[in-house]
This record gives C-alpha cells, structure tokens and sequence, in this order.
C-alpha cells in the first residue's frame, strides 16, 4: 500500500512540474509577443495612470516603457473632450469601445493611433483599463482628402447600430442636414420626422427590404426648415453576425436637390413640347399638309410592320385603302373628334387591324403645319368580345344540357327511391329482402349526392357549395358506407374491416351525405383496385378541444399507386396511366369531387407515398361535438303524425313518379287527384278546390311555371292553394326562378317521404 501511495504522490509532483513549466513557456511567449508587435499595447488603472506598455511605444512615439508607465495617459495623449466623454458612456454600457486619438511624440510630433479599449473589472491588481492600437495618421490625411472631397460633392456618411438603435453621423452630413452637432446622436425616429410624410413608408419598406439583401438604394425628400425639402440619394450596405443576424447598416447620403430640379426642367419641357407622350400607348402618326408621314412611334411600327424610317415620305392613304384622306383631314380642323372614316389599317403583311382613330391638327404660332393620327387597335377587344359572346353562348348550351340531364336522371331515380321506400314500409318482407332494399336505397341516396355535385354547373365551375350540416352517428355511416361496396368486395374475396377509436363520439355534428361520399369514392376506389387481401377504414382522433379533428385513413392492398403519378391523383379526369385507362373504367373525376368535398369541409387530403402494392389515402377534417337535436322529420311514414285530412292535386307527367307521390300522400291519410300537364291543372282547379299542389315544373303543354301564374292571377288569396314545386332539376337558380314564379315551396326529386310530410306540416 506504501508503494502504491508513493507512485501516487509521485505522479502528482510530475503534474506541478510539468503546469509550471507551461507557465514559464506562456510567459516567454507573451514577453516575446508584446516585444516584437507592431501593435501598441497600453494599460492604466481607472484614473488614468500607466501600469503597463508595450515596447512598441519606443518605434512609434520615441518613448522608454518606464517612462509612460507610473504617469497619467495625458502626459502622452490629447483626447478629444467629447470624445472622451462617448469613450466612457460606451465602457460603461458595453465594456469594450473603439476611439481614435490624437497622441504627442516625445520629439513633439502629432501621430494619430486607433485604439480599441476594454474595461476588465476583474483583474489581478484591480479594475483596469487594456488598450490596443494601430497608428492611422496616414489614414487620417486620407480620410481629410475625402472629407473635402464629399463636401464639394455635397456628400456624407453614416452609420447606423441596427441592435441599439443609435445613428452616428459624421460632420458632413449636419452641415448638409442643416443640423446642429449634438452630444447625443439623433435617433431612427428624429431622421424619420424630417422625411417628406409621402416618402416615409416607402422609407420603412425600403430599409426593412436592405436589412434582408444587404443593399440599401432610396432617394427621398428631407425637411431642413419648415416646408423646405433637399432631395437625398441615400445609398448604404448591411454587416451581419455569424447567424446573419443584421449588425449595423453603413452608407452615404447625397444631396441631389440641384439634380433634381433640372430632371423637373427638362421634364417639363419633355412635356410641354411633346404632345404625343399622352398618347404613347396608341399608334401615332404625324402627317404633312399633304397627307404624307414625317414620323410615328414605336407602337405605329408593330400595328404597321413598317419601320418608322420606311414610313417616312409614304402618303398615310396607302394604308386606309380608297378612305378619302385628304377629306378626312380638312374635317379634322372643324372637329378633331374621333373620325369615324378611318376604321381600318393595312399592314406589311397583307392583314387588316380594326382602329379606333382621332385626328387633330398640329397648330404652331396659330398655323395649321400639319396633322397627328392617333390610332388605337382594338382587334384583339373585338376578337375578346366575340370570345366572350361564343363562350356566353356555349355556357347557355352547357347549362341547358344540364337542366335537361338532370331532368332525365332525377326523374327515374325518383321512381327506383320512392318505390324503395314505399316497399320497405308497406310490405311484408324477409330479414334478407330488407336488407337489399336497404342497400338499394342507400345506393340511390348516394348516387343522388353524386348527381347533384356533378350536374349542378355553378358549384362545379365555381369551385363554390353549401354544407348541410345536421346530427349524425359516426360508425353507423361507415358501416351502411361498407354495405354499399360489400357485395362487390365479397364477390372478389376481399375483406372490408374498420376501426374507430374509442375516443371518437357516436355523435357528431356536420355534413353526413358529403362526409359519406368522400368514403364511399375511397372505399370503392380501394375496392375497384384490390384483387386480393382487404380494405380497411380506421379513424383515430388527433386532438382534444371543442371541435373533434378526426383523421381518416383508407388503406387496400392493391395494386398501389407510382409515386410520379400521386401528383395526378386529384386532378380532374386524370387517370393513373395508360394501362390504367385500358384496364378500368372511369372518368376521373371521383378523386378531384373527394378532394372539392374535404376542402369545401375544411380539411385535407393525401396520399401516403411507399413503394410496393397498396394504397394508403388520409383525409383529416374537423366535426362539431353537441347534444342530439330533437325535432325535425326523418324516418319513416309512420314517424310523422298525419294532422289534417288535405285534398291534394299532384302535377306530374310521369305516370310512374305520380304513383309514387300519391302513395306517398295516401299513406299520411291524405286525398289525392292527378293531373299530367299544366292544362289539366287549370281545369282541376278551375271546378274543384285544393289545399295543396305539387307541381312538376317541366310538363308537356303547359309547365308548372306557367300554371302557377295563371292560378295566383286568377284565384283570390284566400282560396289559392298551396303549391310546391317538384322538379328533377337541382342546379343554381332553380329555387329561385320557382319562388319568383309565386311557388311557396321547393323540393327537389327523387322525393323522400320524410321530405314530404315536413314539408305539409310547415303549412298545415
């Protein structure tokens, strides 16, 4: 144990050995450091007296070490009192400041020496002052030569402390200001308040745009004494940390009043004498008495072809053809309004622009010298306004095919839904019956939301729809969403499987139809693309707070998707790729509505990208969370109190969607007659009173419209019956158009039976 201490103790004085050997190496290195700099190193205590300098002094001032050392820095060095006073605020503030001073040689010479001083408040021996510097007198004569050099050029400098605030300007520039020097230096806020107030927000942009790209080039007007203004031309560059933090900003100003004003003279002179400048965004051309070219402007050689040189000399009838020129001109001296007989010029290559012209005399010492023609070309304004027209036209023909579409679909899926509801409510039916009826109507009820996004042109085109927001329950839409492709799935073997996190509520608040439609184009698309594995559907809660954000994914193990396609996915009739388009059916557009639909509700849609089969889509959106609403009519037939006994007329040339209708209304208890054009109506209530009407708008012979009017001109208020419109139509205006036609109600087909028994109890 002895020995091992010893080896210890041992080791220990090795360490001090070989620390104090460093010590003696730093030593004789600074010791030769300080002799043998250029630099002149100086230290004093805080009252000014020397305790140290460097060698140096001898080469530059003539002096011992010794003899500045024990003796105040003023026996050596004449500061400047202000000076003085900016080296102390800045000490105190930072510890550290830069000053240049004049310092006396002992042969009695001025050498000036910059110094760059630090305030060490923990030093050996007591607070102490350390300064370096560099001798600048040959800098100083320079800087003397271009201090006379910018004032006879009226220019000044400046810097300013970007992190501070401070601005430092330099003698010049007061006496350019017209500024008294003062101790302290003006801030951002006094140089901004002499700004012209036009000025100042440019001012503000133009400084915040230089403190990003390191460059600042801004002219501005600048208040010397009560509304009196120099023009300025301030110029500058940015100094940046290491994390390109901005510093400070450093730069000139220039006194460019006596520029500006002869920019004004000979502006105005411009002005004055050159009457074409207005027009410059014309053709004009200047003629002689005769009718002959003398000159034109650039815009006259691209409506001409011609270069203004082989103008020159032409007679200006060439191009307006058999016009009569020389008429045209003497009419000009009576009304120099726009001459209606130029309306065309020929150009090189044979084609003809359509003009707008005037013509004026050019009038010098009250004599008639000659003419100016200002031509504006309007052919491109013509070729618009025929664009316009043909496009008004071919959206008058879009938006009529699509009245007339709707029609033709609405109309037999009013029959496939009412007959599906009328069969589920008054038939005998099997567990299994009724649960393909359902998915029937289900189908049907999806299909309808679908017609409605694609054949309602304004939504379309306008990028613009309404959500319907009501109360829903969350895992009952997915499951009857899974029915509806389920048979299809099973068909293909494939298994449909989804999860919602117990965090996510049953009930929640939003647009279940446009929310069921999103899923039901994923799902089906997942299913269309998958031939082996399964499809499934999970939905995760991404945040707690009064709205409930839920994440849906969608996730096949089909074919997958190239990531340089996922770019293509959403937008409108695009397909994966040509192999794509040859092996299924489609047009595209489901993913670009599924997209319209998640922004139209506030959220957003994606692709997951990963190589390999299998596709992944995430749609996250946001839900209200409240209390079930009671009211309102769903449901069923029998959910619906039937209340009065009406005599009911229903309006409808199809004989299949008047059956509908009047089993409908029969079974709420109701008496019902028929009636298949706008004619009929009229004789109907012309011998027999009605409480309510259901009216088709588009019929044969008579259409709903028309009928309405006749009925509300003839009938006094008290007796005319109720009438609703029916109409498979289902784009933008349609409500509108029946209830300025003196309809009370609206109701769009396939007609629902809840739909109908709400819309009887708001008026009986």
């Amino acid at each position: 144990m002895n020995g091992h201490e010893g080896q210890q103790s041992l080791g220990i004085d090795e360490t001090r050995e070989l620390w104090s050997r460093q010590e003696v190496e730093a030593e004789e290195w600074s010791r030769y450091i300080l002799t043998n700099m250029n630099d002149l190193v100086y230290c004093c205590d805080l009252n000014g007296i020397g305790l140290f300098c460097s060698p140096s002094v001898t080469e530059w001032l003539g002096y011992r070490p010794e003899e500045v050392v024990g003796v105040k820095y003023t026996a050596w060095c004449q500061p400047d009192p202000e000076e003085l006073g900016k080296l102390s605020r800045q000490l105190l503030r930072h510890r550290r400041a830069t000053v240049e001073w004049r310092l006396r040689s002992k042969a009695g010479e001025e050498v000036w020496f910059e110094f760059a001083v630090r305030l060490n408040k923990d030093a050996p021996k007591g607070p102490m002052l350390l300064a370096v510097g560099r001798e600048t007198t040959k800098r100083r004569q320079e800087a003397s030569i271009l201090a006379e050099t910018m004032r006879m050029t009226r220019v000044g400098s400046w810097e300013w402390n970007v992190r501070e605030g401070d601005i430092e300007l330099f003698d010049q520039l007061y006496a350019i200001f017209g500024l008294e020097k003062q101790t302290d230096p003006p801030s951002g806020a006094d140089i901004l308040s002499k700004v012209h107030p036009v000025d100042r927000k440019r001012m503000v942009e133009a400084v915040n745009a230089a403190l990003r790209s390191g460059q600042f080039d801004f002219e501005c007007r600048f208040e010397i004494r009560r509304e009196e203004y120099l023009y300025l031309h301030l110029r500058g560059i940015v100094t940046y940390d290491e994390e390109m933090n901005p510093v400070k900003m450093s730069g000139t100003v220039q006194d460019i009043t006596d520029r500006k004003r002869v920019e004004r003279e000979l502006q105005e002179t411009v002005e004055r004498y050159n009457s074409l400048k207005k027009y410059n965004h014309d053709a004009v051309f200047s003629l002689d008495l005769d009718g002959r070219i003398i000159n034109a402007n650039a815009v006259a050689e691209r409506l001409t072809g011609y270069k203004i040189s082989d103008m020159a000399g032409k007679p200006f009838s060439e191009f307006i053809g058999e016009q009569p020129l020389s008429q045209i001109l003497s009419e000009s001296m009576q009304d120099a309004s726009v001459a209606k007989g130029i309306d065309k010029i020929h150009t090189k290559y044979g084609h003809t622009s359509e003009v707008l012209t005037t013509v004026a005399p050019i009038m010098i010492n009250k004599k008639n010298v000659g003419f100016y023609i200002i031509a504006k070309d309007i052919t491109e304004q013509k070729q618009l306004l025929i664009a316009k027209e043909a496009a008004e036209s071919t959206n008058r023909a879009k938006s009529e095919f699509l009245a007339m579409m709707s029609h033709e679909i609405r109309t037999p899926m009013n029959g496939v839904i009412g007959m599906t509801d009328l069969m589920l409510e008054t038939t005998e039916l099997t567990e299994t019956q009724t649960e393909y009826l359902e998915i029937i109507r289900k189908s049907g009820d999806t299909l309808l939301a679908i017609i409605n996004d694609i054949l309602d042109f304004a939504k379309i085109e306008s990028g613009k729809s309404e959500l319907h927001e009501e109360m829903f329950d969350l895992r009952k839409l997915i499951s009857e969403t899974l029915d509806i492709v389920m048979v299809r799935a099973m068909e293909k073997g494939l298994s449909m499987d989804f999860n919602v996190s117990p965090d996510v509520p049953d009930r929640l608040f939003g647009d279940a139809d446009r929310l069921r439609q999103v899923l039901l184009n994923l799902i089906g698309n997942a299913v269309k693309f998958t031939y082996t594995g399964g499809v499934t559907v999970t939905v995760r809660r991404m945040e707690q707070g009064p709205d409930v954000k839920l994440c849906f994914t969608v996730q096949d193990t089909g074919i997958g998707i190239p990531k340089e396609k996922i770019p293509l996915l959403f937008q409108p009739f695009s397909q994966l790729d040509h192999f794509m388009t040859r092996r299924f059916e489609g047009t595209g557009l489901g993913l670009a509505i599924t997209k319209k639909l998640v922004d139209l509700m506030g959220g957003d849609i994606w692709v997951e990208p990963h190589d390999g089969p299998g596709a992944t889509f995430v749609f996250c959106l946001a839900l209200k969370q409240t209390e079930d609403q009671a009211g309102g009519v769903t449901g069923t037939l029998e959910e619906v109190p039937s209340g009065k006994k009406l005599n009911i007329l229903i309006a409808e040339d199809n004989e299949i969607n008047r059956i509908v209708l009047k089993k409908m209304l029969e079974r709420l208890g109701h008496a019902t007659r028929e009636a298949a054009n706008g004619l009929e109506v009229l004789q109907a209530v012309a011998y027999e009173s009605f409480d309510m009407i259901f009216m088709d708008v588009h019929m044969p012979e008579m259409n709903g419209l028309e009928a309405t009017r006749v009925i509300k001109s003839k009938l006094l208020p008290e007796k005319c019956p109720v009438i609703v419109a029916v109409t498979a139509n289902a784009l933008a205006g349609d409500r509108e158009n029946c209830l300025s036609a003196g309809m009370d109600d609206y109701m769009s087909k396939p007609i629902k039976p809840a739909v109908v028994a709400k819309i009887i109890r708001k008026f009986f």
